[in-house]
């Protein structure tokens, strides 16, 4: 949007401001007093109108364009972005007296490769919603399908992540979630080998194989802790962290001939909210 346009957007104009301003428009600023103000992309604000923003954060006051006279409004701005604003500053891009200004609260969001516990929570809630909203009875994730979404690095972030969603739950014939393509490489389902693997992906299975090497012994000479050579509440916390964890079972499970003999049986626990 050009700046003049996005000035107006922002702090409104009068009727004959310039040419095509046939009426008087009323800014975000004004429509947004006494509550708050979402303010998305802030790093592409050209740098001819910053320091009118600046000066409606610091002193809340501006001028609508032909208009002379001076607006008071009391409102709150959350704003984001996806560059690096410090970097901008140090390269005259972005005035460091507004940045300062927006940097009173920040929270830096990581992304989502980086966040992989929340990606069971989040594809169980697009599943539902998705479903729900085009009459589709999809009911269960299969646990391959929840393997290859979490160890995806997402260079889309949640946005990718919800289209994916969007679209396995169209191509689902049944209440089972089939898994589309992942970018331009479809994903085997229950085939490791057409994955990428990341590095926590790949502790995770040499976690699980030696638990199940061991059958389920955690601690002691002969447990998966003393195997991967790391202390028993090391290996607990990873575990705790990776979402894995031990139940007693009835039902017989694979163990070494030098294991002990009771029996556990361990899954991939989806994080819920």
């Amino acid at each position: 949007m050009p700046a003049g346009l996005l000035e107006s957007e922002l702090f409104g104009h009068e009727r004959g401001a310039y040419t095509g301003a046939m009426n008087q428009a009323i800014g975000r600023f004004d429509r947004a007093h006494t509550g708050t103000l979402f303010l998305d992309e802030i790093g592409d604000l050209p740098i001819e109108l910053q320091p009118k923003l600046l000066r409606a954060l610091q002193e809340k006051e501006f001028e609508r364009l032909g208009n002379g006279r001076t607006m008071r409004v009391d409102v709150r701005v959350v704003a984001a972005t996806n560059q690096d604003l410090l970097l901008m500053v140090k390269e005259r891009r972005f005035r460091a007296d507004l940045f300062y200004r927006l940097n009173v609260f920040p929270i830096m969001l990581p992304p989502l490769r980086d966040r992989q516990t929340d990606i069971p929570a989040l594809v169980q809630y697009f599943v539902e919603k998705l479903a729900c909203r085009m009459n589709r009875c999809v009911t269960h994730i299969p646990e391959e399908v929840m393997e290859a979404l979490c160890v995806h690095d997402w260079p889309g972030n949640i946005r990718e992540l919800q289209n994916l969603i969007e679209r396995a739950v169209i191509m689902s014939a049944g209440p089972e979630l089939r898994l589309p393509a992942i970018g331009s490489e479809p994903i085997a389902q229950g085939c490791e080998a057409s994955r990428t693997r990341t590095l926590q992906a790949a502790e995770r299975e040499d976690i699980l194989k030696v638990l199940s090497d061991v059958g389920g012994v955690v601690g002691g000479r002969h447990g998966a802790a003393s195997r991967l050579g790391l202390p028993r509440t090391s290996l607990m916390y990873r575990m705790r962290k990776m979402g894995i964890t031990l139940r007693k079972t009835s039902e017989p499970v694979n163990v070494t001939s030098g294991s002990s003999p009771r029996r556990f049986a361990y899954s991939m626990r989806m994080a819920s909210r």
